[in-house]
C-alpha cells in the first residue's frame, strides 16, 4: 500500500461499509489517530491517505487481508 491514491481511500470504504455509507461515516466519525479529526477533515489537511485508512481500518475492525 505504497502511496494509496484518494481514489483507493475511497473504493476501499465504500467497500467496507457501502457506498451509500462511507461519505457520511467519514464525515462524521472522529478518530484521536487523525488529530480528533474525521477521516474528511484529515485528508482535506493534507494527510496522506494511507495514515487516514489505517485509522480507519482500525476503528471499523476489518480483517488482516484489508489492511
Amino acid at each position: 500500500m505504497l502511496g494509496m491514491r484518494h481514489t483507493e481511500f475511497w473504493s476501499r470504504l465504500d467497500a467496507a461499509l457501502g457506498s451509500a455509507s462511507s461519505r457520511t461515516w467519514a464525515e462524521m466519525f472522529v478518530m484521536a489517530e487523525l488529530g480528533s479529526r474525521t477521516a474528511q477533515e484529515a485528508l482535506d489537511a493534507g494527510v496522506a491517505p494511507k495514515t487516514v485508512w489505517a485509522a480507519c481500518w482500525k476503528h471499523l475492525g476489518l480483517p488482516d487481508r484489508d489492511r
